[in-house]
């Protein structure tokens, strides 16, 4: 049965009360940017509870992502965490046109896994008293970009290549400093924020002037098996219940 038939005849039922829930239960493979996995795990279920369909998230690597859709990994929807990418799968036809927007802007944040080492003036920077400094890989990750522009505002780029340390998503550069391989990360602050409260460890949050705005963009990929789902899931994120789960891991939403 075709999308749209399903849905009128979900409507027409509906109508009469003689359904409580839709007529399908669709499948959505997300492909998520890792810095929103942990959101996406709160966000799934009420997305699940309220549509009845389901979804198949896969983390990683926005560029790691960007580039297996390209190869034509069977995923529907990306949620990448910028703008580039999706508008670029657009022009190239791998994404639908006029589909893109943005469901959530980013925060970089300096994060130690131990109490006191980071302050409000992210100081430990300038005295350099550290040894390891990870931050995401720019080749992959826009937060690694982030952490890069930000480090050249703050001239030191250059002089601090030898105690740098690049992961290949944030998740891995998270990692680093939470097992303390690293003494310091520059992360999403959606990492390590709960519920609108950093849980754990000493912490900066970059100034906005810092870096470029991390807009984290959504695309409705060509490809997408079920579009009608999809489609479901993407207007979902624009709902308050879901901006109101973004928030709480530190995200700027309209």
């Amino acid at each position: 049965m075709h999308n749209s038939l399903r849905g009128f005849v979900a409507a027409v039922l509906l109508s009469y009360g003689l359904l409580s829930s839709p007529v399908w239960a669709g499948e959505v493979s997300v492909a998520v940017a890792a810095d929103f996995a942990t959101p996406m795990e709160r966000i799934a279920p009420l997305f699940q509870k309220e549509s009845g369909h389901t979804l198949k998230v896969t983390p990683g690597a926005s560029g790691k992502l960007y580039a297996q859709i390209r190869k034509g990994a069977a995923f529907d929807v990306f949620l990448a965490s910028d703008e580039e990418m999706p508008k670029q799968l657009m022009l190239d036809g791998f994404a639908v046109g006029g589909s893109r927007f943005v469901y959530a802007t980013g925060r970089l944040v300096l994060w130690s896994d131990q109490p006191c080492v980071v302050d409000e003036k992210a100081s430990v920077l300038n005295k350099g008293n550290f040894s390891t400094l990870a931050i995401a890989n720019p080749r992959y990750s826009p937060y690694g970009v982030a952490a890069k522009e930000t480090l050249t505002k703050l001239t030191m780029w250059n002089s601090i290549q030898e105690k740098l340390s690049k992961g290949e998503s944030v998740t891995e550069t998270y990692q680093l400093a939470a097992s303390e391989k690293a003494d310091l990360a520059f992360i999403a602050l959606s990492q390590v924020m709960r519920d609108g409260k950093v849980t754990s460890g000493s912490w900066w949050i970059a100034p906005p002037e810092m870096h470029k705005p991390i807009r984290q963009s959504a695309v409705l990929l060509s490809g997408a098996k079920d579009k009608l789902a999809a489609k479901e899931f993407l207007e979902f994120l624009k709902s308050e219940n879901a901006r109101a789960v973004m928030r709480g891991f530190g995200y700027e939403v309209q």
